[in-house]
């Protein structure tokens, strides 16, 4: 397929005997440049981050981009017409970074909404809005964002994300899973064993180098929900496991891999991540890893702390899974965290001056007791902070008194329950919601199988579900309410959005209630 005319690589000859040679890539691209849409990331009281990947055949090598920065205009308005621009440049689209930009817009007014767009010559991206933050410390009586993420492309489609645009938050927070790293699988099972309805299948075979990751992603972002939903509110990213290797932490895969070979894996992976996310040069991936938490301050409503808990983790104890609690669980030398990070956290609690504190993690911290029969030991997920006594009692001492929120992932379905410590049986210190997936683990059910042992198991546990979906986070000051809403189906088109229940958490009192 060509992509560009001969005009444009005659004089793209000239201009790489330059050096740089710079592509002003004006009207020539024989296909659409921007089919990746856009995004806005990381939003702050005064700016935020605008994204786009130029890639006019997106599945191709390179994304069907020659070998040279081009050069990409950039706007930000008031208004939804982009008639009063605010802030404008030129970037660069680097084929180092897959030809992907990130600008971080500075200057803007806090708490109100901007429109963003890109432009290379005639050719024009898609619109998108984002709202900056309103100033750290200053008061504040309501925000309203939504929890996403888990989102296999194979699995189902993103019906919950053209539903959640709609919804028109002040943000998302992502929690990882953007991207599943194994091969096309046209036959998959349900967590019954049974195989499920067809939907679609990925392209190429498992992902061990950059271009197989590239290719990955650009495929997950030809979904147009998924671009709806990027182009509807900034998004703060984080990552999980998938975007790398299924269960990995530091560096331990789980496949044996020596771990300076998996290391090149997991840099490749991270640095395919960073070029698709909505996220600041700080998140740039370097040959140590990358420093991807970070914390929002949102008036003196919310500080929102984002965590990693992949990169400095220790390996999963009884041989990772679900299994029962081995000697390794208790072990107090594990780290969930790592001790930086572990620190970072409990300095900005101790100086938090915000109503509400929310961890946006990735990994359950209540320690279900997974058993659906009469086994005589407990069985946890080891992926799990319930892998992990130690780590989970010192995160549980951080957020004691600090009208806490846990906000996580992973699992593909809604639970919501009480943080407590001794594995579960001492006091109340915290709250978590977990979110379901997007399309993970496809359909679902009304109700999972053994779900009426789960739920007698573990008695801190206080709902759960099994749809597919999002939730949204309505924080005020006396209250905070999280409405968890899924899809009937992902494997068919267009399924209308219920609410499942709402969990309302009282200021001051770690302990939910359902309606």
């Amino acid at each position: 397929m060509t992509l560009f005319t001969r005009r444009h690589l005659l004089g793209s000859a000239v201009l790489l005997g330059a050096a740089p040679a710079v592509l002003h890539a004006q009207q020539l691209f024989a296909a659409y440049p921007f089919r990746l849409g856009i995004a806005a990331g990381d939003p702050s009281a005064d700016g935020f981050v605008i994204w786009t990947r130029l890639a006019p055949d997106p599945l191709a090598e390179h994304g069907g981009m020659p070998m040279a920065p081009v050069a990409v205009d950039w706007q930000v308005a008031r208004d939804e017409g982009m008639r009063d621009v605010v802030a404008k440049g030129t970037a660069l689209a680097r084929p180092e970074l897959a030809h992907s930009v990130h600008v971080e817009v500075t200057g803007l007014e806090p708490a109100r909404p901007y429109w963003c767009r890109f432009q290379i010559g005639g050719e024009r991206s898609a619109r998108g809005v984002a709202r900056t933050l309103p100033p750290a410390g200053a008061p504040l009586d309501r925000v309203r964002f939504a929890v996403v993420g888990c989102q296999a492309y194979e699995d189902g489609l993103y019906t919950a994300y053209r539903h959640m645009a709609e919804e028109a938050p002040d943000f998302v927070f992502h929690y990882g899973d953007y991207i599943y790293e194994g091969r096309d699988s046209p036959l998959a099972f349900g967590y019954d064993g049974q195989p499920r309805r067809f939907v679609r299948e990925h392209v190429g075979q498992k992902l061990f180098d950059l271009a197989d990751y590239r290719r990955r992603y650009a495929q997950y972002k030809l979904d147009t929900d998924l671009q709806v939903a990027h182009a509807a509110a900034a998004w703060f990213p984080t990552f999980d496991d998938h975007e790398v290797e299924n269960n990995w932490v530091g560096l331990i895969d789980q496949e044996g891999t020596p771990p300076e070979d998996f290391a090149l894996r997991r840099a490749m992976a991270l640095q395919a991540w960073y070029e698709h996310m909505p996220v600041r040069r700080a998140a740039m991936p370097t040959p140590s890893g990358v420093t991807a938490y970070r914390r929002a301050r949102i008036g003196n409503l919310l500080d929102l702390h984002l965590l990693d808990t992949r990169s400095f983790r220790s390996d999963q104890p009884c041989d990772d899974g679900f299994k029962p609690v081995c000697a390794g669980v208790r072990d107090p030398a594990a780290q969930v965290m790592g001790d930086a990070q572990e620190k970072w956290l409990a300095a900005n609690l101790a100086k938090s001056g915000a109503r509400w504190n929310a961890i946006a993690q990735q990994v359950m911290v209540m320690p279900l007791d997974r058993r659906t029969d009469d086994a005589p030991a407990a069985i946890r997920n080891m992926d799990s902070w319930g892998g992990y006594d130690g780590p989970r009692e010192r995160l549980l001492a951080m957020l004691s008194g600090r009208n806490a929120v846990v906000l996580t992932g992973d699992e593909h379905q809604t639970f919501a329950g009480e943080l407590r410590t001794q594995g579960g049986n001492g006091a109340a210190k915290a709250v978590e919601f977990v979110t379901t997936s997007i399309s993970s683990g496809g359909d679902g059910a009304d109700v999972r199988k053994g779900n009426d042992r789960i739920m007698a198991n573990n008695p801190y546990l206080k709902y759960t579900a099994d749809r597919r979906g999002y939730s949204i986070c309505e924080v005020r000051r006396d209250a905070w309410q999280t409405r968890f809403h899924a899809v009937r189906s992902v494997s068919t088109r267009d399924a209308p959005v219920v609410t499942l229940a709402t969990a309302t958490v009282a200021a001051g009192e770690p302990a939910i209630t359902m309606g």
